[in-house]
C-alpha cells in the first residue's frame, strides 16, 4: 500500500485574510495554524503534504509557508482555477466564486495515486485526529466497497464564545459509519448547551453537548478522485441552471452520494481533542492561547521547524 498523503485546502487564504502577507501568526515564533497541521501530521507519520492553492498566490504562499514546510516534508502544490471545467461548460459571465471544496480535491488528481487525509488550511484539528486518520488509513484498503474515514468531533469542542458557527451534524449507525451529514448554519451557544436555528432566531432546536460534527476531516482512497469527477458534470448541469454564480460542489455532497448509492461506508473516528479556529476576529487571542497552553505542557517545542 502506498504512504498516505495530507492534502491542505488552501484555496482560499488569499481572499480570508485580505492577501497572504496579512496572515496573523498564532504564537510569537511566527508560525500560523497550517505549521501545527503539519508538524502533528508528520507525527503521525505524514511525509508529504499537497497544498491546494491559487495560481496567483503561489510566490506568496511559498514565502509564508510552503519554503519552510519543504524543509522538513515533500510539498507538492495544485491550483484550483475557476476555468478548470469539464470539456462542453464555461464559466458565467461575472462569477469570481470558486466551485467549492469537491473542486478544490479534483485539482489532486494528477499528483495523488494512493491513500489520501483532506483538511482545511487554517483549521486546528489536533495531534489526535491525525494519528486516528493516519491510522485508518494504512490498514484499510477498498474491497468491494470504497472504505473511507472521517474524523468526528463533539459539537462542544468546536464552538466560539464570538458567534455562530456553520457544522455538519453526523448520523451514524450502530457500527460508527456515517448514514448522512446534515449541513447546519447557525449555531451557537445558547446557555449551558448549543442550538440551531433556519428561521433566523425565530425558533432553536437544542443540540447535545457530544453531536457529532464534521470538521472537514476526510480519508479517502484514490479512487474518490474519479468519483469526484464522475459527478462534476451532474453538478454543473443543475448548478448553472438553478444558481450559476454561487453553487459549490462540495466534499460531503460527493460522499453521500456514494453511501446513497451503496458504493462507499465511511468510518467515523471520534476524537475528544478539542477545535481551534479563527472564526471571527475575537477567536484568535484564544487559539494563541492555547497554542501557549500546548507548548507549556510539552506538545509542541518551543520553535516548531527548529
Amino acid at each position: 500500500m502506498k504512504k498516505p498523503v495530507l492534502v491542505i485546502m488552501a484555496a482560499g487564504m488569499g481572499s480570508r485574510y485580505g492577501g497572504l502577507k496579512q496572515i496573523d501568526p498564532v504564537d510569537k515564533e511566527g508560525d500560523i495554524i497550517i505549521d501545527f497541521s503539519v508538524y502533528d501530521a508528520r507525527e503521525a507519520g505524514f511525509e508529504k503534504v499537497v497544498f491546494i492553492i491559487k495560481k496567483e498566490n503561489e510566490a506568496d504562499f511559498k514565502e509564508a509557508v510552503g519554503n519552510r514546510i519543504a524543509r522538513v516534508m515533500e510539498v507538492a502544490y495544485v491550483y484550483q482555477d475557476l476555468h478548470n471545467l469539464p470539456d462542453g461548460y464555461e464559466v458565467p459571465d461575472g462569477r469570481v466564486k470558486p466551485w467549492g471544496t469537491a473542486h478544490a480535491v479534483l485539482c489532486c488528481k494528477d499528483v495523488i495515486d494512493g491513500p489520501f487525509a483532506v483538511i482545511n488550511a487554517d483549521d486546528y484539528y489536533g495531534r489526535n485526529a491525525f494519528r486516528k486518520i493516519y491510522d485508518y488509513l494504512v490498514t484499510h484498503e477498498d474491497d468491494g466497497k470504497y472504505r473511507y474515514a472521517m474524523v468526528g468531533y463533539h459539537l462542544e469542542n468546536t464552538l466560539t464564545e464570538n458567534g455562530y458557527v456553520s457544522r455538519g451534524i453526523c448520523e451514524m449507525n450502530a457500527d460508527g459509519e456515517l448514514l448522512s451529514v446534515t449541513e447546519r448554519t447557525h449555531i451557537e451557544k445558547r446557555g449551558d448547551g448549543a442550538a440551531y436555528t433556519e428561521d433566523d432566531g425565530a425558533t432553536w432546536i437544542s443540540l447535545p453537548d457530544d453531536t457529532i460534527v464534521s470538521m472537514n476531516m476526510w480519508g479517502f482512497s484514490a479512487g474518490f478522485l474519479k468519483e469526484i469527477e464522475n459527478g462534476f458534470g451532474a453538478f454543473l448541469e443543475q448548478g448553472l441552471r438553478e444558481n450559476p454564480q454561487k453553487c459549490e460542489y462540495y466534499l460531503p455532497a460527493v460522499v453521500s452520494s456514494l453511501l446513497a448509492s451503496d458504493k462507499a461506508t465511511v468510518q467515523v473516528l471520534a476524537t475528544t481533542e478539542k477545535w481551534y479556529g479563527v472564526t471571527y476576529r475575537e477567536d484568535k487571542p484564544v487559539v494563541e492561547q492555547a497554542i501557549r497552553d500546548f507548548k507549556k505542557a510539552g506538545l509542541y517545542p518551543e520553535h516548531l521547524w527548529g
